[in-house]
């Protein structure tokens, strides 16, 4: 496929060389998802900064923009050939700026942190990744590409990894979300189901002819309490543990006077890999036939809604075992290797046959009222980086 739009600047100034003073000027660009947060400002203008800041440093850069106002860009620096390509990810969209303590826009250092919203999540891994790149190639082209992903949407859909997926490919890849200089090599998928329990209206002093649709959910969120139980006791993944269920949302009834015709459960299920979205509608299946089969009157009807699978990394792929050598180098020590209990774009990566790994900064607050990146950590992340591309792609 080819890519919709390229442009390559035959000189530009170079902008912000250094991880902090980047991730400073990422952190003042208001990026918040709309999908999360209606009327967000989206990905357009960081990534119209992004963009210039990478065609400055003789990046090719591809603007992908299926759904107006939610760019992804694709930036490579071409190798000689003969070498394998190496692709960087990481999402230029935050979560909302409301009720963060202080200005979420205005990056501030203290103890030797930056605070800011996205510092953490995950404009540190956007700034050690771009200036990594940046430097490995700085004295002229390696053998293999080297490709940046700077994508929209992570926080809500993933579309922009999804989007840029469909044009362009790697040999491996490294997702820089956070992972406080650990190497994450798992990570939990999740699938949502709608759970419809059907009973009949009729006025409250009709027991006779109503059924009480809020009742009848009680048996099943009791049966899912239980399936929780035994997820819990089950077999467990080395790194992630069981995977999880539970009940996210209830709607039911209409007045108390009324005996409720609907009740609706939204639930979740949290998976780990040998589990996906058809075991788990069968093992739900299974819970609300046996119901069906012994509580009187009771009806349902199952939805499956947004699922994204599990993720385990082969600890032998090249692009671990090199990354793996490099953060050793760096850290004095073997790093810490481990899961993650959330999703991240590491899925979508590794569906499409790009062996890949999580590998990002230190810090805290991604979500929370008060974030921040450890900055010896982005410096470190972003030397780890330079070395692996240079490493990997030669």
């Amino acid at each position: 496929m080819l890519p919709r739009s390229a442009s390559t600047p035959a000189a530009a100034e170079p902008l912000d060389s250094d991880p902090t003073g980047l991730l400073a000027r990422l952190i003042a660009i208001d990026s918040v998802n709309p999908d999360l947060v209606p009327g967000g400002a989206g990905e357009t203008v960081i990534a119209d900064f992004c963009g210039h800041w990478l065609a400055a440093h003789g990046f090719e850069v591809h603007r992908l923009e299926r759904r107006p106002g939610r760019p992804s860009l694709v930036a490579i620096a071409r190798g000689t050939g003969g070498g394998r390509s190496l692709m960087l990810n990481g999402h230029l969209d935050t979560v909302s700026l409301a009720d963060y303590d202080g200005d979420p826009l205005d990056p501030q250092i203290r103890g030797g942190r930056m605070y800011g919203r996205g510092s953490f999540d995950m404009k540190g891994g956007i700034a050690a990744m771009m200036v990594a790149a940046a430097r490995a190639t700085a004295d002229g082209p390696l053998r293999g590409d080297v490709i940046l992903a700077c994508v929209a949407d992570e926080e809500f859909g993933s579309s922009g990894t999804a989007e840029v997926l469909e044009s362009f490919t790697a040999d491996a890849a490294i997702v820089t979300e956070p992972s406080h200089l650990e190497v994450t090599l798992a990570h939990k998928g999740f699938v949502w189901f709608d759970v419809e329990i059907e009973g009949r209206a009729a006025h409250g002093s009709r027991p006779d002819l109503g059924i009480d649709a809020i009742a009848k959910a009680g048996h099943f969120l009791v049966a899912l309490e239980n399936l929780g139980r035994r997820l819990a006791h089950g077999p467990a993944h080395p790194l992630l543990g069981t995977g999880t269920v539970h009940a996210s949302v209830i709607h039911g009834g209409e007045e108390p006077s009324t005996y409720p015709a609907h009740c609706r459960i939204t639930l979740e299920r949290r998976t780990v890999p040998g589990e996906n979205a058809d075991t788990v509608e069968r093992e739900l299946t299974a819970i609300l036939d046996r119901l069906a089969a012994t509580v009187a009157d009771f009806h349902y009807r199952l939805t499956r809604g947004l699922h994204r699978e599990p993720f385990e990394a082969d600890p032998q792929a090249p692009v671990v075992r090199t990354l793996t050598h490099h953060a050793e180098q760096a850290l004095g020590h073997p790093p810490v290797v481990r899961a993650e209990p959330f999703w991240t774009d590491c899925a979508l990566l590794d569906q499409a046959g790009i062996p890949c790994l999580l590998f990002g900064v230190d810090g805290e607050g991604a979500h929370a009222a008060t974030e921040y990146v450890d900055l010896a950590s982005l410096d470190r992340l972003t030397d780890i980086l330079t070395a692996t591309i240079a490493n990997f792609c030669s």
